[in-house]
């Protein structure tokens, strides 16, 4: 990947990264399907009028859409469902640890239907040094995990999953030419559509109680910040640097998270996660190709 690509990266990661803390707030008042409604809702008007300001037409194609359901589904209501309902079984560092293993399902789910993203050594061999980092990350807090934690970490896991099918399906978007900020809207507004009608017959949020104020801000940073501009710099870099190797934004979203608890909630740098970083910062240059001398 070119720096700038690298730049994108780690911005997406730190984005990505406050999805977590942001979301841990909002559910300490509301149900995770509210809580994804609002989250996409909120991007969707943002990103809307983001077109108009820029004068781009927003999609007409039948077909377009029908696209734009089908990556909103895999990459948006899917996962942020099952992210939001496993964090209120573990905790939002935990939950981003577990998101990290969404590259290994890429590159495997990349490598079966696409036929330009095959395994190579430098890939597994950066998979297997990031799936280390997690690991030590990770260190014993899946072992001691039991009962309703355990759900939660099986639905970050699916979660992880379904990013690795969507980083997958997003690429016909590259093949039809679409602008970055079309796709967002698309695939932001589609999950709207899909999520109205299982908030309004699960969650009934009209006899919900009115969220607190640290909980509406939380809220609008997660639409704003993590989801409209994330997704643009998302589509982005699936043109530009590929499937697989927007994947590894999963890999940085854990020390993304780390270093925010640390500068913002006093939260200090163990060991582990020291070296947790540093395998996934090597199985990144792994999977760039760097450290085997091809670039």
């Amino acid at each position: 990947m070119r720096p700038s690509e690298w730049g994108l990266l780690c911005l997406l990661s730190l984005l990505w990264g406050g999805s977590f803390f942001f979301s841990k707030i909002t559910l300490s008042e509301l149900p995770p399907l509210t809580v994804v409604l609002a989250r996409v809702g909120i991007a969707a008007v943002a990103l809307w009028a983001y077109l108009r300001l820029r004068s781009i037409a927003a999609p007409t194609s039948a077909n377009l859409w029908l696209a734009f359901l089908g990556m909103g589904l895999l990459n948006s209501l899917v996962p942020f469902t099952l992210i939001f309902w496993g964090q209120t079984f573990i905790g939002s560092g935990l939950a981003s640890i577990l998101n990290a293993t969404t590259p290994v399902f890429s590159i495997l789910v990349a490598h079966f239907l696409a036929q330009d993203e095959k395994l190579t050594v430098a890939k597994v061999t950066g998979i297997a040094l990031g799936i280390a980092g997690v690991a030590v990350l990770l260190g014993g807090q899946a072992a001691g995990a039991a009962g309703g934690a355990l759900w939660g970490i099986l639905a970050c896991l699916g979660a992880a999953l379904s990013y690795g099918f969507a980083n997958t399906y997003g690429r016909r978007f590259k093949r039809m030419g679409i602008d970055p900020a079309v796709s967002a809207f698309g695939q932001i507004a589609g999950t709207t559509i899909m999520a109205l009608p299982l908030v309004l017959l699960i969650d009934q949020p009209w006899r919900l109680a009115v969220p607190g104020i640290a909980v509406l801000g939380a809220l609008i940073s997660l639409a704003l910040l993590s989801t409209a501009l994330a997704y643009i710099i998302f589509f982005r870099l699936i043109a530009t640097a590929g499937a697989t190797n927007t994947s590894l934004v999963t890999l940085l979203i854990p020390v993304s998270a780390i270093l925010l608890g640390a500068a913002f909630l006093g939260e200090q740098l163990s060991t582990p996660q020291l070296g947790g970083m540093v395998l996934i910062g090597l199985g990144l240059l792994a999977l760039d190709g760097r450290i085997f001398g091809q670039r």
